[in-house]
């Protein structure tokens, strides 16, 4: 028996055919750019053809679908918010994979990437045999996985964990509707809109960052050594940030484990240590002492491994 488990994110589309003991049979990876709405779908459908024909090649009957999705998964009505998808504000997905499978008897579970992150590395990465533990996943945008004894928290209408929401900052700023104040500043995304905003702030600034060098998280993070004064005022802002969403995780939910993740972590787990160092400043003291704050153990698969886990769960 296999089964499948798809990670779509901002920007790619990731997906796994699994064995029943969870070992991956092939992968694909797929950039999906500029596409939007029912674009973005078409991808997905290749995506799942394409596993369904490996399967039926290796003669290893597909009984589950497993999908995650980068916002909110409504499950009372199938459809998805992706906010950094255009035409993903209400896009009835799983409508969508019914049609498409609806000759093939398998079961679909769909959840949120969060959610999926968390799952992932309970299974398969850091968070092993806890039941307590949380994946604040960094990437295009901001979101937390939680696991409270052992189930994922949802809120009433499955919107738990969007994180980058977390009021860090004031004044408030209407700049902060779309995606949050925490979001805005410290998410992959936030980092190269703060950068902009200091370079237009900052005419005596030479730096390479002025004509030379693309603004990019990545860029940012590894000119950050070097000393460029943009990159150093970014990278300062999002350690800070960062380090209050932990101590705030850690104060309301008491978790065995933090797991840093998402397209961000990679490049910036070098600074985990002046992360932890600002996140004890403003945690609950007695919770901090009993958290470990990691960087994920399997990076950016933790969602199609958490999409695996829904289809053989």
């Amino acid at each position: 028996m296999a089964f499948i488990g798809l990670d779509l994110g901002a920007t790619k589309v990731n997906s796994a055919l699994f064995s029943d003991e969870g070992e991956i049979l092939t992968s694909n990876h797929t950039l999906i750019r500029d596409k939007k709405g029912v674009e973005v779908g078409l991808v997905i459908n290749d995506h799942i053809n394409l596993l369904f024909n490996e399967a039926e090649r290796q003669k290893n009957p597909v009984d589950a679908l497993g999908v995650s999705v980068p916002g909110i998964y409504y499950s009372q009505s199938g459809k998805v918010w992706a906010p950094n998808i255009a035409g993903w504000d209400d896009y009835p997905l799983l409508e969508e994979l019914e049609t498409l499978l609806r000759n093939r008897q398998i079961k679909i579970r769909i959840d949120s990437d969060r959610a999926c992150y968390i799952l992932g590395e309970v299974w398969k990465g850091n968070a092993k045999g806890c039941r307590n533990a949380i994946f604040m996943a960094v990437g295009t945008g901001i979101g937390a996985g939680i696991l409270i004894d052992g189930q994922i928290l949802r809120g009433a209408n499955d919107i738990a964990g969007c994180v980058g929401w977390l009021a860090l900052d004031r004044p408030y700023h209407e700049k902060y509707i779309p995606c949050g104040c925490f979001e805005y500043y410290a998410s992959g995304n936030g980092l190269v809109r703060f950068a902009r905003e200091l370079l237009s702030q900052s005419s005596d600034y030479k730096g390479i960052f002025r004509n030379e060098m693309e603004l990019s998280a990545n860029n940012l993070i590894a000119h950050y050594e070097t000393g460029d004064a943009i990159a150093v005022a970014v990278i300062n802002r999002a350690i800070e940030y960062w380090g209050m969403a932990v101590a705030n995780l850690v104060s309301l939910f008491n978790p065995e484990k933090i797991i840093l993740g998402g397209g961000v972590f990679g490049e910036a787990g070098r600074f985990l240590n002046q992360i932890h160092q600002e996140a004890q400043k403003w945690a609950q003291p007695i919770g901090f002492t009993q958290v470990t704050i990691e960087v994920s153990a399997i990076g950016n698969k933790a969602g199609m491994y958490g999409a695996g886990y829904l289809a053989i769960r």
